[in-house]
């Protein structure tokens, strides 16, 4: 796929980066491996020459401050009302794409590119355009395989110890004899501009999925999560093709 300026003239990054999160404290901005975590985000945009603009939504000076510096545009900061823990992030990216693009004219793909998603690169953000072009997707979402946590032999445990199996049939089965699973992941979400308005949500029928490696695709939701990203964010550092290796083929620039 060509990198030129007209195939990638209509594609807009949002990165959602609100400034309150209870689990992890301040974690869009806090330091990981020598530059605020957000940082990484807005790299992998800048780097995959896929964008004619790279937009942080925030409520948050601190955070406008800091993805201005590293090469973002923060046009305006989000409405209080949707810098809760409970809006989707969906509609948060709707909320700048209108506000950005009243009439609907201006931009043809939206991509939500989510700032607790720190390992996706340049080449993931180009290759998973790639697919949504080629298979002329409406919403396309990046998930990654459970691997040795499968889900099929899930169990519940009540309060006397006893297990409880979700999926009554598949938990005797082996893995091999199981389907394949994937697992949603916030590091690359395409929609079409459109699309994204009249669904207000990628979560369509008709979406596909884009399969990013696990090593690439973990999202931070608690402590534990941090911890593990920045054992894989250290391993990039010190053996850079640590991490280049699984379904996704791109080299990282």
């Amino acid at each position: 796929m060509g990198n030129t300026p007209s195939s990638h003239q209509l594609c807009l990054a949002i990165i959602p980066a609100r400034g309150g999160s209870e689990r992890v404290p301040g974690k869009n901005i806090r330091d990981l491996c020598g530059k605020p975590i957000i940082a990484y985000t807005i790299e992998a945009a800048i780097q995959s020459g896929v964008f004619s603009r790279i937009i942080v939504s925030t409520d948050s000076d601190e955070i406008a401050t800091i993805a201005r510096r590293f090469g973002a545009e923060v046009p305006f900061l989000r409405d209080a009302s949707l810098a809760d823990d409970y809006t989707p992030a969906s509609l948060v990216t709707l909320d700048m794409l209108e506000r950005l693009d009243p009439d609907g004219t201006g931009f043809r793909n939206v991509a939500q590119l989510m700032a607790n998603c720190p390992l996706r690169t340049a080449a993931d953000v180009r290759d998973s355009y790639q697919q949504f072009v080629e298979r002329e997707a409406d919403s396309q979402i990046s998930v990654t395989r459970y691997g040795w946590l499968n889900p099929w032999w899930a169990m519940t445990r009540s309060n006397r110890y006893q297990l409880l199996p979700i999926f009554h049939k598949q938990v005797s089965k082996r893995s091999q004899d199981l389907p394949e699973v994937f697992c949603p992941t916030g590091a690359i979400w395409w929609a079409k501009a459109d699309v994204l308005r009249r669904e207000k949500t990628f979560h369509i029928a008709e979406r596909t999925g884009w399969e990013i490696p696990w090593q690439r695709a973990v999202d931070i939701d608690a402590e534990d999560d941090w911890q593990l990203v920045e054992l894989l964010m250290q391993l990039r550092q010190q053996r850079p093709e640590g991490l280049y290796y699984g379904r996704s083929t791109g080299a990282e620039d």
